[in-house]
């Protein structure tokens, strides 16, 4: 998600260099946050090869940002 907090879309190869997941592990993650409404799916080809793309939902982006602010709130008071 912080990818894509980031970029409007990213498409699957990227995401998989950047992270270093295989193929399935990827797909798998990436059908969660879809199931999950919080990014939107786009495949389409160009020059005959199939290219997918994905980019947060208002959802997701709202999701982010809230797990974000517990994350600060949970090393807060660790620190406190």
């Amino acid at each position: 998600m912080s990818m894509l907090m980031v970029n409007n879309e990213v498409d699957f190869n990227t995401f998989k260099e950047m992270l270093g997941l295989t193929d399935g592990n990827l797909a798998s993650h990436l059908k969660t946050l879809e199931g999950l409404g919080y990014i939107e799916v786009k495949k389409e080809f160009i020059e005959r090869k199939p290219r997918t793309t994905y980019s947060r939902t208002c959802e997701g982006e709202q999701a982010f940002k809230e797990h974000l602010q517990a994350l600060e709130a949970f090393i807060k008071q660790a620190t406190d």
